[in-house]
């Protein structure tokens, strides 16, 4: 089989798409990724990279407005995918949910397609509270009560999506309906999942989707101290200074910090403490905490190692998904950030077992997954 897959160039989202070509190609089809420049230099073997065109703003476009960035710019990446699309005549589109002009253009020339939210599923439901509160499902007349009025504060902002879909839709030849994919992968960890009354008959949870964008092994500060792994947020709303408030908050403490980043800044750190590009995955198997910004990646990689994490989330569903961890017990918050509660929260972690046990626990749901690859060959049958 011969699949064209879709993302945007944000880690979160072209990472996930990388490592499920990868599997494409170990299962025997050829895959071709189109994606953002940063990523036209990976070495996949096997895996084709190409462009994607539109992901620059256009002086009519805002981006301050999430429904026309996501809508309006999808239906842009679409009509400048048509042309790559036609000439590759793949026999299915795996298009990141947030990248949504490659299940349009796929739609398009009637090519079967499939989303990917490398993530929980973050569809509405009429048994959730709003993704993104952060809540936990309401119980009793009260709580049910809250989640009620919660959904309908947030019906409207729904609706309004939906309209600017439906123009952006019908603006490149499309009905305005939209049918949706023929299947999504939910690429996340079970234990981050929440049960919902209508969850999607479509829908498949296919665990995390990692792939290590470098081979150096990062080595950590000599010692026998606690290992404390950094992985600050590489989303633009993200946390900043997380390193120096964790080098602040743990020094004196015995303590050896890792910090591993896409694009290492080169900041002065006490002897204690190193930071660069490194795999995490390999960090990971001596990491006694981690301390991130509550993105999928990281606090999905996180949990399937069993390593439990202090969470400072920044915006978008960083805030959903660190109470999610909190809930199920291997992960403490911290918002604001701040040097002290960093470090009461790191010592409440290795000083309480629960911590790592629900950590462990997680570890075991990674495995109670389908497939992602079989899946996808599902959808084309």
């Amino acid at each position: 089989m011969r699949v064209a897959l879709v993302a945007g160039p944000d880690a979160g989202h072209a990472i996930p798409a990388i490592a499920l070509s990868k599997r494409f190609v170990e299962s025997g089809h050829e895959a071709v990724l189109f994606t953002g420049e940063r990523w036209f230099d990976i070495v996949v073997p096997g895996v084709t990279v190409a462009p994607l065109e539109g992901l620059t703003p256009r002086p009519q476009d805002n981006d301050g407005d999430a429904g026309s960035k996501i809508h309006a710019r999808a239906a842009h990446i679409a009509s400048l995918l048509l042309p790559g699309l036609s000439a590759l005549l793949p026999d299915l589109v795996v298009s990141d949910v947030i990248t949504a002009g490659g299940g349009m253009a796929a739609e398009r020339l009637g090519i079967p397609w499939v989303e990917l939210s490398p993530h929980p599923l973050y569809l509405p439901s009429r048994g959730l509270p709003p993704i993104g509160s952060g809540l936990e499902v309401g119980t009793g007349l009260r709580g049910r009560a809250r989640d009620v009025v919660l959904r309908g504060l947030t019906a409207r902002s729904l609706r309004q999506g939906e309209r600017e879909r439906s123009a952006a839709r019908v603006g490149i030849g499309l009905q305005a309906r939209d049918p949706g994919p023929n299947a999504r992968l939910i690429a996340t960890v079970p234990a981050l999942e929440v049960p919902r009354p209508d969850w999607p008959a479509n829908a498949h949870v296919v665990g995390p989707l990692h792939w290590e964008p470098t081979d150096i092994v990062l080595e950590p500060p000599p010692g026998d101290g606690p290992l404390v792994m950094v992985a600050p947020s590489t989303a633009t709303t993200g946390v900043v200074g997380m390193l120096d408030a964790v080098c602040e908050g743990l020094g004196g403490l015995g303590m050896r910090v890792v910090a591993t980043m896409l694009d290492p800044s080169g900041q002065a750190l006490p002897d204690w403490a190193v930071a660069g590009q490194g795999r995490q995955d390999v960090l990971l198997h001596d990491a006694d905490v981690v301390v991130c910004g509550g993105g999928h990646g990281m606090l999905a990689k996180a949990l399937s190692a069993g390593v439990p994490a202090v969470i400072v989330p920044g915006e978008g569903d960083q805030w959903e998904l660190a109470n999610r961890a909190a809930r199920q017990g291997s992960a403490v918050v911290v918002r604001p950030l701040d040097a002290v509660a960093v470090r009461n929260a790191v010592e409440t972690i290795l000083a309480e077992p629960r911590f790592a046990e629900a950590a462990r626990r997680a570890a075991v749901t990674a495995m109670d997954v389908q497939d992602p690859v079989a899946v996808c060959l599902d959808a084309v049958r």
